[in-house]
């Protein structure tokens, strides 16, 4: 358990008992963890869902097993999901938990190198069996063997009390051992002085109407572990953490791919055009497919295509039709969909391709996260194939720029794409929802009047050409992936021509810096060090360049949004520090896109390990760049 800043607050006396035995602290990270049918993701789902309703500031990490119904117990199918909550504005789901729950030896063998010394481990003695310790690889039993001295370890059995507690739901014993998840979130809402209501009305939601027998024995086991935990005396200690002072309005719990969902429905509504949505299933772009699919009553139409090539020349069509039209992937889709991009790119149609990125090359790491496709996305296509590129920072985020991906598309006719990763997709962070006058204007380019009317016309300030829904009288045209005349369409394969055409087409997306927001710098606008990020680098960069500022050093921070082309100021705020910081999830994608551009010898800091980025990797990092030691106190 943490305070603000550096400050610990579950073994030291910085904690404030405010109500006989109940210790008030700022923030927590905890993380459950088991085998990939213990329900892990709903037990995390379900209290991150209630820690937003109780008013916490939280951010989320779900984190999947890569290898598909891998052997029960074993090390490949743990699964776990990691949760900050807290009284503060909190931008990371947080480096080390201060709690673990590990539902069987394998889940505390993977976990227990990332928990802070001194923090809590609550363990499930009953998988802690000979057969449990050999699955997970142990020699011996961490338990005895004094490889779990300091921290505070909660041996419990946890599968056993459950099978107890939900007798009379009349379950074979296996599914009653299922429940085992609830018991553990019982314990845990009674350590954090949590009220079980909204906990019970979500396992309800969840389960009352297709299966009311398991939603009745889960609530018999949610019941069970905060009952156990209220009279056995096993623990030493309650906390409880304040709400966090969040602006007004109405918020919603959401993740990333929940966010992108909405963000691209609601341009439908801005724009007046029906969205389409054509995919094919792959993760961890599959949710926005779930999402939109239940939309349809907003005149929401989503198509799961044979393939991936399908769905992009399905999206084309949709946009050709005077339709929204969208398709998402992720980097093994992006490379099947390139000869496509490149015809939207041709015909000038606004299409936007979503790809949530993931660990590659090829297959690669589905469930994992990574930034690698951002060269793809900017150089993946044959020919002199420019194609604009926006990046949400949060999952929040991702609704706004899901609107300002389709935003640029219509304005400036061409293909966006929007860039997120698994990270994002899966993560979920408090939401407020928006006012309508928060949302941007939507300007179209539909053409209505023959007179006059030629097919790559553009307007003088965007260059966009104009948009024609097929089967207007007298403005009948041609478009496809043969280089066209210009002004007129008609296939042409004149040299000069082409380089004109080619011209306009880049000369179209570099324009759209003029269209977006200045980088925006946090802390002083000149000094020894800009730490710049984008997407989901955000939160760790964040709250290391504040840690950093706090400490006396001369650090600012800034985050791009804009990938392609980049704010018209960045030129500018690079060369305003001694030296530039770029954290990022690849071996230096963006470093190189900047110092090709603005000659700036800019310092990598580069992780492909299918996690997100620690606070403390980039705060270490920055005392590294300046020539500082990093403090002890710091790596807490």
């Amino acid at each position: 358990m943490t305070q603000k800043g550096n400050r610990r607050s579950g073994s030291t006396g910085n904690r404030k008992n405010v109500d006989g035995g109940i210790f008030e602290i700022d923030n927590v990270i905890i993380r459950f963890a088991g085998d990939s049918g213990d329900g892990i993701q709903i037990t995390g789902a379900i209290f991150s869902i209630d820690s937003a309703v109780a008013g916490h500031d939280i951010s989320t990490l779900p984190d999947f097993p890569a290898e598909i119904r891998a052997p029960a117990g074993t090390l490949a199918g743990v699964s776990s999901f990691q949760l900050n909550f807290s009284s503060y504005d909190v931008h990371t789901p947080g480096d080390k938990p201060d709690v673990l729950v590990a539902l069987n030896p394998a889940a505390l063998k993977v976990h227990l190198k990332d928990v802070r010394r001194s923090g809590t481990l609550i363990l499930n003695h009953d998988a802690f069996d000979t057969q449990g310790l050999k699955k997970a690889g142990y020699e011996q039993d961490p338990r005895k063997d004094g490889s779990l001295a300091g921290y505070q370890l909660y041996d419990l059995p946890i599968t056993s009390l459950t099978v107890a507690a939900v007798e009379k739901s009349w379950l074979a014993k296996k599914q009653a051992e299922l429940c085992k998840n609830m018991f553990t979130l019982g314990i845990i809402s009674w350590l954090y002085d949590r009220s079980l209501d909204a906990l019970v009305e979500r396992i309800d939601q969840l389960f009352a109407t297709k299966k009311p027998e398991l939603a009745e024995a889960n609530k018999l086991a949610l019941q069970a572990g905060y009952n156990f935990s209220d009279t056995v005396e096993v623990f030493t200690g309650r906390y409880r953490i304040s709400k966090a002072e969040m602006p007004p309005g109405n918020y919603k719990r959401i993740t990333g791919n929940e966010a992108t969902a909405l963000g691209f429905l609601a341009a439908s509504e801005l724009s007046g055009r029906s969205l389409f949505y054509a995919s094919y299933p792959i993760t961890p772009a599959t949710d926005i497919l779930h999402e939109l699919s239940r939309l349809r009553h907003f005149g929401v139409r989503t198509f799961q295509a044979e393939d991936e090539i399908a769905a992009i020349g399905i999206a084309i069509g949709a946009a050709w039709g005077g339709s929204l039209g969208l398709t998402g992937t992720s980097g093994p889709g992006v490379a099947l969909k390139s000869e496509a991009i490149g015809l939207a790119v041709m015909t000038e149609l606004p299409v936007v391709i979503a790809s949530i990125q993931r660990g590659g090359p090829s297959t690669g790491l589905p469930t994992k996260t990574e930034q690698a496709d951002l060269l793809q996305a900017m150089y993946g296509r044959n020919g002199e194939c420019p194609v604009p590129i926006v990046a949400p920072a949060s999952p929040g985020e991702c609704f706004a720029m899901a609107i300002e991906a389709f935003r640029i598309a219509i304005k400036y006719m061409t293909p966006v794409f929007f860039l997120s990763d698994g990270y994002l997709a899966n993560g979920s962070e408090p939401w407020r929802i928006p006012a309508p006058e928060e949302f941007p204007e939507f300007e179209h380019n539909f053409c209505s009047i023959p007179q006059d009317y030629a097919p790559y016309a553009r307007d003088p300030q965007t260059l966009a050409r104009q948009w024609v829904v097929p089967g207007m009288p007298g403005l009948e045209h041609r478009i496809g992936g043969l280089e066209k005349e210009d002004i007129t369409g008609h296939v042409s394969h004149d040299s000069e021509n082409h380089e004109r055409m080619v011209r306009l087409r880049a000369q179209k997306i570099d324009g759209i810096a003029g269209d977006i927001p200045e980088l925006v710098v946090h802390g002083p606008q000149s000094g020894d060090l800009l730490v710049l990020g984008w997407g989901s680098t955000m939160g760790a960069c964040r709250h290391a360049i504040e840690r950093a500022q706090a400490r006396g050093l001369s650090v600012a921070g800034a985050q791009l949004r804009y990938l392609h082309p980049f704010p018209k100021n960045l030129g500018a705020v690079l060369n305003n520090y001694k030296q530039v910081l770029l954290p990022e999830l690849n071996l230096g994608q963006l470093r190189m896109m900047l110092r090709a551009k603005y000659l700036i010898d800019i310092i990598g800091l580069n992780k492909v390990q299918g996690q997100p980025l620690l606070t403390s990797e980039v705060e270490e990092k920055i005392y590294q760049v300046l020539g500082h030691d990093y403090p002890r106190a710091a790596q807490g």
